[in-house]
């Protein structure tokens, strides 16, 4: 197994763009060709979908600023572009409002409108990502993931942070790249939802500092990755998710693909991370497999209270890929069991430090005495290693069996919450160690 499994995994899905390149430049972003010059927006905060416009994309583009874009059951093969400021997309049952790809649109959902909400609704078979937070507002490097083409560096100056995000209940499976992605954007949520089947991970949060971005309450499963961190940095915390049967549970990188490296100051806590050694799932480049928890050059995080466990590989793994030495990270108070090594420091930065997460083996051996947090005068310490697991073949996104039903909205006809002056007061203290891993409560909110 490779020790820098855990660095961006973007690498494996370039043969993916020179199609998604061709398709875009074919006209087939869209069902729809957008409003006439004389369409009217109906009578109060609402824009309905089919009734007073056939598709999505119509109504997002008379919908003015506040308003909510509801849409009734039925399956949308559209792709749909959010760039009006606090617009809410919501569907009026989750289940049933379904955003279908068709494994040849590119996007599902792009958001560069600050304040816009997606939420209650499915979006699947895209050939990028169900769902995009984004400052990217060039069309063709949204083509790439939003990331710049052949993913140098992106530009922050030329496309500034997307101020203000929530995606709530959605559920977003099998699609080529990301199930809800966060990247260039701040001040946002993704909560309550579900991602499956992605050929990269499940939901991503990348280049953004600071993020002031909560990830809460969601599950994630059947990815290459459940949670992928890269370049995240700043007011940033992953609480009470299960993240369960990916090939990877949780990544949080730093690397020079993006700007703002190096990563450093997330917040990991109260997550169940568990069993990511899923067969039946989308390979992924660097060939990780029966990892929980992996931060390959992050700095200064935070892993509390999570249940870590059945992980085949490592529980929790703390590595350097070139460049980007992990430093400051603390691993603490986790109840790490049952998988194949339970701690691993193969990082020789001297500040990573293990404290009371109930291991039962470890790497180097005694990791936990040796690499104490609080404690002073410790000196470079061999490096260690996880298990060696070899990983099977993986399948085509497109073939990960569909979810099952999830919550919807109690009233798809409440009134509607623009993201405005989020994530608010975020207490990590307030998620406890899961007992059960097959159900994450999260604090009220």
């Amino acid at each position: 197994m490779q020790m820098l499994m855990f660095r961006q995994l973007r690498t494996r899905t370039s043969l993916l763009f020179p199609l998604v390149a061709a398709l875009a430049l074919t006209g087939c972003s869209s069902s729809g060709s957008g409003p006439s010059s004389d369409a009217k927006h109906p009578e109060g905060t609402v824009v309905r979908v089919p009734q007073n416009f056939p598709t999505i994309q119509q109504a997002v583009d008379v919908a003015r600023e506040g308003d909510t874009v509801l849409v009734d059951p039925g399956t949308y093969k559209e792709s749909v572009r959010i760039a009006k400021p606090r617009v809410v997309l919501r569907g009026s049952d989750r289940n049933t409002v379904i955003l279908d790809g068709g494994l040849r649109l590119v996007n599902g959902v792009t958001v560069t409108g600050p304040g816009s909400v997606v939420e209650n609704l499915t979006v699947h078979h895209y050939l990028a990502n169900g769902v995009l937070f984004t400052g990217v507002t060039d069309e063709q490097l949204q083509q790439h993931g939003a990331g710049g083409s052949a993913y140098n560096p992106l530009d922050t100056a030329r496309f500034p942070v997307v101020q203000g995000f929530r995606a709530s209940r959605v559920t977003a499976y099998d699609n080529g790249l990301y199930g809800i992605y966060a990247f260039d954007a701040r001040g946002g949520v993704i909560e309550d939802s579900y991602a499956s089947g992605q050929a990269d991970s499940g939901i991503y949060v990348g280049q953004c500092k600071p993020c002031d971005t909560l990830v809460r309450g969601n599950t994630i499963e059947h990815n290459a990755v459940g949670i992928e961190i890269t370049n995240a940095s700043e007011n940033l915390v992953f609480a009470g998710n299960r993240v369960n049967a990916n090939r990877v549970g949780i990544t949080v990188n730093s690397n020079d693909l993006e700007a703002l490296a190096p990563q450093h100051g997330a917040v990991i806590v109260g997550n169940a991370v568990t069993d990511n050694n899923a067969a039946g799932t989308p390979q992924q480049a660097d060939g990780g497999f029966g990892i929980g928890i992996g931060i390959g050059g992050g700095t200064g995080n935070q892993v509390q209270r999570n249940l870590v466990q059945g992980n085949r590989a490592a529980g929790v793994i703390v590595t350097d890929p070139p460049g980007h030495p992990a430093g400051g990270n603390r691993v603490e108070g986790n109840r790490v069991t049952g998988n194949g090594t339970d701690l691993v420091l193969a990082s020789a930065d001297p500040g990573n430090c293990f404290t009371g997460n109930q291991p039962a083996v470890q790497s180097p051996d005694g990791l936990e005495g040796l690499a104490a947090c609080g404690a002073a005068g410790r000196g470079q310490l061999t490096p260690g290693r996880p298990t060696a697991v070899q990983a099977p073949p993986g399948v085509p996104f497109s073939q990960v069996p569909a979810p099952p039903a999830q919550p919807s909205l109690p009233d798809p006809n409440a009134p509607a919450r623009p993201a405005t002056d989020l994530p608010g007061p975020v207490d990590p203290a307030a998620y406890a160690l899961p007992a059960d891993p097959s159900a994450v409560p999260a604090p009220p909110k």
